[in-house]
């Protein structure tokens, strides 16, 4: 028996519950998860960022980049994407055994988005019921999906967004767009679309701004059968009562990215599973660290707190005396063309006395002070760039062109493939990016998960439907 009398959608040719797995980045929203959510009767979500691919053991396939060059390492980053996402694909749709819909996941914003987005499409034709796609403005991505038809859903956090991309592109393919997901910018786990319109630290209600969406595609003419996806800080469909039916917001579905990492299906490691039970309210830090340039939601653990102290201790720097900038920088330095401000000269001694006693330089005209173990990782890493993004503040790749965004290295952000590559894999959970919603803290209050109970996908889902 379902909430309220929520009913099912059709979708993919069959009837789904409009409950929806969030697909999460590298390898976390994987065939098991995914599979399990489409057996339930709801849309499980593969995620096709640089997903996992298996030998014929079945052991995970490590993701070793030989290229000597950023761009043979791309040229291999997408090869590997497309053989895992296509191998996810395949076994989730073994799982589902014929029930739900399975989406594919991929960020535009992702290194060679679109060749691994065609290269799984072409390879997973009748497998894959739509596309889910944000982190950026997809503007191809109707064009992409008319060309394997297959639905798609653009990812967006306005209105605003939503009639740009629709003005351009999306109007002239109306027929397979499933749906428009509103994620909202300050509740949801991993990137955040949020503008520069809008105030980080003031969260807005969703309700008018989903209301605000919904009167703009009735405006341009868009179906009233097309749902949209209500996707971050969604716990339980009680406290979301009031949408269903809702005249004013028409169709709605419900996205779920935060609870299916605590299931028995869920490919993350037993030390984060556990690590979510112990979270509490503002443990999820919306910060600016990423090397997209987007905002984005993680735990705030140990790494998190290195970067925003690597921030913390930054100053800004001239070439020339000039204006407050009198002094010359005598610490972290190796020549004399950096002046600074007197009070932020004594600020970067006690810092280099500290142990911070290295200098980098941020496309900002401003200069962070590290210690020589951090610079050593920080230079590593940019090195052993594989172009894992379209553009990458922290290396300053580029996927196309001349490879390059012209701008300096940023040392303030991180390398996020290989974070997320060990995070997921096993890695240390205190050195490593663990993006999460801003409800996960509820992991703990939420007496279903008590005496360290984890639930099986269709246990969670059934809860779900049932208003829980």
């Amino acid at each position: 028996m379902s909430f309220k009398g929520l009913k099912p959608i059709l979708y993919g040719g069959r009837e789904v519950w409009p409950v929806i797995e969030g697909g999460k980045g590298v390898a976390v929203s994987n065939h098991a998860s995914s599979g399990a959510w489409a057996a339930a009767g709801g849309i499980g979500t593969v995620s096709a960022v640089n997903a996992d691919s298996y030998d014929p053991t079945g052991k995970i396939v490590p993701q070793v980049y030989a290229g000597l060059t950023r761009k043979e390492r791309h040229e291999q980053l997408i090869q590997y994407g497309i053989v895992g996402a296509v191998e996810q694909v395949q076994r989730a749709h073994e799982i589902a055994g014929g029930q739900g819909a399975i989406n594919i996941n991929v960020l535009w914003e992702m290194g060679g988005a679109q060749p691994i987005l065609e290269g799984v499409l072409e390879r997973t034709r009748g497998l894959v019921a739509g596309v889910t796609c944000g982190a950026g403005m997809p503007y191809k991505l109707s064009e992409i999906a008319q060309r394997y038809n297959v639905n798609y859903l653009p990812i967006i956090s306005s209105a605003r967004a939503f009639r740009a991309l629709w003005k351009r592109a999306y109007h002239k393919v109306p027929e397979l767009m499933a749906a428009v997901v509103y994620e909202d910018p300050w509740l949801a786990g991993g990137h955040n679309g949020l503008s520069n319109a809008e105030d980080p630290k003031k969260p807005e209600d969703p309700y008018p701004r989903v209301k605000a969406l919904r009167e703009t595609m009735r405006a341009e003419g868009v179906a009233e059968s097309v749902p949209i996806v209500m996707a971050g800080g969604v716990w339980c469909l009680r406290e979301w009562e009031n949408w269903i039916d809702n005249p004013e917001l028409g169709s709605i579905a419900f996205q779920f990215g935060t609870r299916p990492l605590l299931t028995q299906e869920s490919p993350i490691p037993q030390a984060w599973k556990d690590h979510l039970r112990t979270l509490e309210p503002g443990d999820v830090l919306l910060h600016r660290f990423s090397p997209t340039g987007f905002y984005s939601s993680a735990v705030r653990n140990p790494f998190l707190r290195e970067l925003e102290g690597r921030s913390e201790r930054q100053i800004p720097y001239s070439k020339v005396s000039a204006g407050e900038h009198t002094t010359q920088l005598d610490v972290g330095v190796r020549g004399k063309n950096f002046w600074v401000a007197p009070a932020d000269l004594a600020r970067a001694r006690a810092w280099f006395g500290a142990g911070f006693t290295e200098a980098l330089r941020t496309p900002d005209d401003t200069i962070i002070f590290v210690s020589p173990a951090e610079r050593g990782v920080i230079q590593q890493d940019q090195k052993e760039c594989m172009g894992c993004l379209s553009h990458c503040g922290f290396s300053s790749w580029k996927d196309h062109d001349d490879y390059s965004t012209g701008r300096l290295a940023d040392p303030r952000s991180f390398c996020i493939q290989k974070t997320l590559q060990e995070v997921a894999h096993g890695g240390d959970l205190d050195r490593n990016l663990m993006f999460a919603g801003h409800a996960a803290y509820r992991f703990k209050q939420d007496p279903f998960y008590s005496n360290n109970f984890t639930p099986t996908v269709k246990q969670l889902v059934d809860r779900i439907l049932a208003g829980d």
